[in-house]
């Protein structure tokens, strides 16, 4: 076997471990949980958080090395972007998100892999810094970085009635991952507007992880129909000198309508 396949193989284990162990500890929360076993306990919670988190790391390092320079000068400023915005939103008190700007916006010029390394960082570093809850949904980001790049690859980003439907598919997967996390590993206590809303839920008499799941169906969706509605937008702003500086975006974003110096515009019906 030849050193590239050897980093291939190599890679593909990563990603391939991470994505099971991910799967593995949403069934076993979600579905294997032993009776009696409460959703508080510290179980429940050691379970959540580490198999989250590893299964984050090892997305990570399954995708980190094949990115080229232009992506990863990139990634600092999304990072910050993830962070400057969630922390404004957390802030203020409304039960939206809206961190994941900076992700969605790397994995439309780079592709799926960007878009996880963005999101597993921006967490990483957001949670070693400010936010310490914010490490444990490091899964949940990159899911998001993966799902955003494989939409623009499927052509959605052309058309920009389609982004936020995207984002709104998007939003409610990441709201079924990041229920159990918030009720095993936080009581559904994870800061901002979204435990008022879990609070009220429970108060209504609904189990945690069901109040969890209720809070991230009802609010996730609009908060990634945002957040990939901006992130299109800002895309189609790039001229077309700039948007071919990725080669992902070159093939999946520019149109045949694009002058060579052109922002990028969503595609135009004929009369």
């Amino acid at each position: 076997m030849t050193a590239p396949d050897a980093t291939l193989l190599r890679h593909r284990i990563f990603l391939t471990a991470g994505t099971l162990l991910i799967i593995g500890t949403y069934v076993y929360l979600v579905f294997l949980r032993p009776e009696g076993l409460p959703e508080g306990s510290g179980i429940a919670s050691v379970v959540s958080l580490v198999g989250n988190t590893l299964g984050a790391i090892l997305l990570l390092a399954g995708v980190i090395h094949r990115l080229p320079m232009t992506t990863v000068v990139l990634i600092p400023s999304a990072i910050a972007l993830n962070i400057v915005i969630g922390h404004i939103t957390s802030w203020l008190g409304i039960p939206l998100y809206l961190d994941s700007l900076g992700t969605v916006l790397v994995a439309a010029l780079a592709g799926p892999a960007a878009g996880v390394a963005a999101g597993v960082l921006a967490n990483v570093v957001w949670g070693m810094t400010i936010a310490p809850v914010a490490v444990a949904f490091a899964a949940v980001a990159a899911l998001t970085g993966a799902l955003a790049g494989y939409m623009v690859r499927a052509g959605l980003f052309k058309k920009l009635w389609l982004v936020p439907l995207g984002g709104a598919v998007t939003g409610i997967l990441t709201a079924l991952v990041a229920a159990p996390i918030a009720a095993f590993a936080f009581g559904g206590v994870t800061g901002g507007g979204a435990t008022a809303v879990v609070a009220a839920f429970r108060a209504m008499g609904t189990g945690l992880l069901q109040a969890t799941t209720l809070q991230g169906l009802l609010f996730d969706p609009l908060d990634k129909a945002i957040m990939f509605t901006v992130a299109a937008l800002v895309v189609m702003s790039i001229p077309r000198r700039l948007l071919h500086q990725f080669p992902f975006a070159a093939a999946h974003l520019t149109t045949s309508k694009q002058t060579p110096a052109g922002p990028l515009r969503a595609p135009v019906r004929p009369e």
